[in-house]
Order: structure tokens, then sequence, then C-alpha cells
């Protein structure tokens, strides 16, 4: 059977449902972001508000790079009424007008000069905005999360990692998900060398907008005592994956009564006992697991019948089990990673020095939260199937893509979406 194929020329969206995050990004982040930042044109320039809200359309609307801007989305995002929308050059641009100097330190022993950069600005925008949604409230305490990445980017300045590839090495705190602190640095960057100062600037931050830490979480590239001095001073209870070393080894396998346990659905033994690794660092316990080893099974940390991990904690609360399980809670921030490099870019920096890009990182982490914001509302779940923890291409599937158009009746502009699916309820109570 034929198939007869009309062409309108009406101009109908095929991303309606991104006018919606927009409405809502400009309620709850523009103003903040303007105010925060300053006004980047005082004529008929676009402001850092318009250029990160066209970020975060790229991203939630399925693309991959600014670039998309021009090639995709540009001439839809602008239909409508109140909506001004930069090219992919003005928002590379206002990525090079946030950019700050990088901070270089040099190693004792080595002679090595090794470049950071702290974005402080956007790290302190990037808290501000998520008190502006109400994910973060002033006067309450979190459980925090730090790890580092090794990113792959072949840029002008990127260094050779110990993973034989060319990048940076950017450490990341989270909150549940959330990204509250980005600090970048070259790649050849041992993931301990001046991490003391990076939790102190993201502690201080912390502080000053009256967050308060709860716990601090991180594996055992935190294990040193310069570190651990610095996390105790700020954080009510933290929870360090110990570094193997064969005191402790000896300690573990001298131990009896250890305590059976089944975590994660496997069966393992546990036990603690008091630390003093650290001259300064006072009052704190190893908590050990162990698990038998099997037929085929690779070893863990120590040589022998048992596989041992071990945990460094202040916590005297809770009993063994209680800190493992606590400390594996930290698994969920390593999806971070996978999230960023997928679905907001941080595979594909745009950009050809590490001060840049760490300001495309840090707005396309201010994008990610917004995101996390938008699935969370209510009605989203249950009208849409989108859900707090859902990635966004479902997102886009089912709640960004929908055939709209903006029309002008009775003095007003009324947005019309081609769909059953509830939109009007949503929009509604949104």
């Amino acid at each position: 059977m034929a198939t007869k194929v009309q062409q309108k020329s009406d101009k109908i969206t095929p991303w309606g449902g991104i006018n919606f995050v927009m409405d809502k990004f400009d309620a709850y982040l523009g103003s903040e972001i303007d105010s925060f930042l300053g006004l980047r044109s005082t004529a008929v320039g676009y402001q850092y508000s318009e250029i990160i809200r066209a970020i975060v359309c790229v991203f939630l609307c399925g693309g991959s790079a600014i670039e998309n801007l021009n090639t995709h989305l540009k001439e839809y995002l602008s239909d409508g009424p109140h909506t001004r929308v930069p090219s992919a050059d003005t928002v590379l641009r206002g990525i090079s007008e946030l950019a700050t100097e990088n901070i270089s330190y040099t190693a004792e022993k080595s002679g090595i000069t090794y470049d950071f950069n702290t974005a402080s600005r956007l790290n302190e925008l990037l808290v501000r905005l998520l008190i502006a949604t109400g994910q973060l409230v002033p006067g309450k305490s979190y459980d925090v999360d730090f790890d580092h990445m090794f990113l792959k980017a072949e840029k002008y300045d990127a260094k050779r990692t110990y993973k034989h590839f060319d990048g940076y090495r950017p450490g990341v705190v989270t909150v549940g998900g959330l990204i509250v602190y980005v600090e970048n640095a070259d790649g050849n960057t041992n993931v301990r060398f001046m991490q003391a100062e990076t939790l102190r600037r993201f502690f201080e931050l912390m502080k000053s907008l009256g967050i308060g830490i709860r716990s601090f979480r991180a594996d055992c590239g935190s294990y040193s005592e310069d570190i651990v001095k610095v996390v105790a001073k700020y954080a009510d209870r933290f929870y360090i994956r110990a570094e193997r070393y064969e005191g402790l080894y000896g300690k573990a396998t001298r131990r009896s009564g250890w305590t059976r346990a089944e975590i994660g659905f496997q069966k393992c033994e546990l036990q603690s006992f008091p630390f003093d690794g650290f001259g300064e660092v006072k009052h704190c316990r190893s908590v050990v697991q162990r698990q038998r080893i099997g037929k085929g099974e690779e070893l863990d940390i120590f040589d022998g019948e048992y596989a041992y991990r071990s945990i460094l904690t202040n916590d005297w609360d809770k009993d063994d089990e209680g800190i493992v399980l606590h400390y594996n809670d930290r698994g969920a921030s390593e999806q971070v990673f996978d999230v960023q490099n997928n679905d907001f870019g941080w595979a594909h920096l745009p950009k050809s020095f590490m001060n840049e890009n760490t300001v495309f990182m840090l707005l396309t982490a201010i994008a990610a939260n917004f995101y996390r914001f938008i699935v969370s509302l209510p009605l989203m779940a249950f009208l849409f199937g989108v859900e707090a923890t859902s990635r966004v291409k479902r997102f886009v599937f089912r709640f960004v893509t929908v055939p709209a158009k903006w029309v002008r009746t009775a003095r007003q502009n009324v947005l019309n979406i081609y769909s059953e699916r509830p939109y009007d309820l949503f929009f509604a109570h949104g």
C-alpha cells in the first residue's frame, strides 16, 4: 500500500519537553548564576545563565557535544517566547572567560612541578546552586565521598598517566550522587600529592556555606597521615580504605575471635582493633574483613589463605559489619564518573587546556545536578516512568522527545504538545 506524505511548514520542535526544563532552570538557577558570576553583558549579549542553560539543554536533549547547538538544537530551542539561545561559539567563549590560572606545586623529592586547577568560584557556584534547588540544605550534615579518575584527553597540556594514556586526573567529591566539588590536576600526578590541600579547600568551602560533613569516605588513595589529619579535623566520622602493609597483615592473622557475616551475598569474617599506625592520628580503629580464597580467585591484598581488606575509621559506635556496610555505600559514587563521561560530555572535552576544560567539567556537573533535581520532581516517575536513578537517555525518550509548537492565542503564549501523555498535569504540578 502506498504511503502518502504531506509536508507542513509549521515550525514544530521535536524536543517539546525541554521547555519545561528551561522554565525550571530560569526559576531556580538563572538569577543565582548571574548574581554570583556577574553580568557578562550589559547590552544584548548573552549572560552566563543563558550559556549554562544552553549546555544543560544540549545534554538533556541527547546531544554529546557543544557543537550540537549549531547542528541540531539552536533553531528549535529559540522558538520559545522568552528564550535566547547562544551559538556553540558563544558558549565556548564563555567557558574560556570563566577559566582561572593553574596552581603549580613542586614535589620536594623529585623536583617535578605539577599543575592543579581549583576553579574556586565555579566550585562555590556549584554548591550554591544545589542550595538553590534544595538538594543541599545549610545547617544539615551529609555523607561525602571522594575519589579520583584518570580522564583520557588528547589535549595540548595533557600529561601521560600511569594507565598509559594522556589526560587529566580530576578529584571529585559527591554527596549521594550529586557532584559538590571538582578539582583538576595533571594526569601524571600521584593521587596523594597535595590531596590534603584539595580536601582542605573543599571542607572550608562547605563550612563557609553552612554545610556540615557527617562522614567522609574514600579509597586507599587517601590513606596517608597528612590527608587523614585534615579529614579528621573537618568530618565527624571518616572511613578510608587502608593500603596494604605487613604490620596490618601480621596483626590480622594473629587475632582470634573473628565474627562471621554475609555482605554483598558473600560470606566473610570481620575483626577490628585499635589503630596506631599514624603518630598524630588518635582514637582510630582498623576494621578488617577477610574472605576465604577459592580456586581461581585472585588475591585482593595479602597472600595466604584469605584475602584481607581493611578500613581505617574513627567510628567506635558502629559494629564491624556496620562499618563495612557504610563504607560500601560509597560504591554508588563511582557511578558518577560513568554518568559524566557518557551522559555529560567528560569523555569529549572541548578545549585545549586544562583550566578551560575544568570549567567545562564544572558546568556539566551543574547540568548533571540539575538533571537529578528534575527527575526527582513529583509525578515524574508516576506519569513518565523516569526515576531519580534513570540515565539521561531514558529521560530524553520518555519526556523530552515530544512534538510541540508555540502559538499565540488570547494574548498568551501557549505550548501545544502533540501527545497523549499527561504533560498538562506535569506542567501544572511540576
